[in-house]
């Protein structure tokens, strides 16, 4: 695995065997693809990645200019894994802000939002019920963590054909990559984000 493009384009990245099922670089890159057809540039977004593992999106959205990239990896390998692949790529003089949350998504949206992120990456493990999915969604809806413009992505094994997105989202698309499938969405006009 590398970073695909940006101030750390063609470094690599480690993932933990055992701990993460990374996203491959095929469906990394179409996704990045999409997001620079949404937002243009990366300069001035805020990205969170959920369910972390190796750090790949996150690190992939720093390398791009993104302001700020907050990781929330719960796995101490794969937290490891992450900031090993941070100190990696550091180097190459970011402009934006990392930092790993290192402790569940589930306390981490417990909290309040430390910001309102323009992107949120949601990939939980692919055993992961659709009720536990909608549950993440419905905590981000009501924490408040999504800016007004902003995008979310939930990445789902490829078996699952159809997302149930709770009040306030609404689905945009759904992407497969062999046995991943992306499903994008945002939020609607009747969700409280102020």
């Amino acid at each position: 695995m590398r970073i695909i493009a940006g101030l750390a384009k063609g470094r690599g990245i480690t993932a933990v065997a055992d701990s993460t099922r990374p996203t491959s670089d095929r469906a990394r890159e179409a996704l990045f693809s999409s997001l620079a057809s949404e937002f243009g540039d990366f300069d001035g977004l805020n990205i969170l990645d959920l369910y972390a593992g190796t750090g790949a999106i996150g690190l992939e959205a720093l390398s791009r200019g993104a302001s700020t990239v907050h990781c929330v990896e719960s796995n101490e390998k794969a937290s490891q894994a992450i900031l090993k692949n941070y100190e990696g790529i550091k180097s190459s003089q970011f402009p934006g802000n990392f930092h790993l949350y290192s402790m569940g998504v589930d306390r981490f949206l417990e909290g309040v939002a430390p910001l309102q992120y323009h992107f949120i990456y949601l990939d939980p493990p692919y055993d992961f019920s659709d009720v536990d999915v909608i549950e993440n969604l419905i905590a981000i809806a009501t924490g408040k963590f999504l800016h007004r413009d902003g995008l979310i992505a939930v990445e789902r094994n490829s078996r699952v054909r159809e997302m149930s997105w709770p009040f306030g989202f609404e689905e945009l698309r759904q992407k497969n990559y062999g046995q991943t499938t992306i499903f994008y969405g945002a939020p609607t006009p009747e969700m409280d984000l102020d």
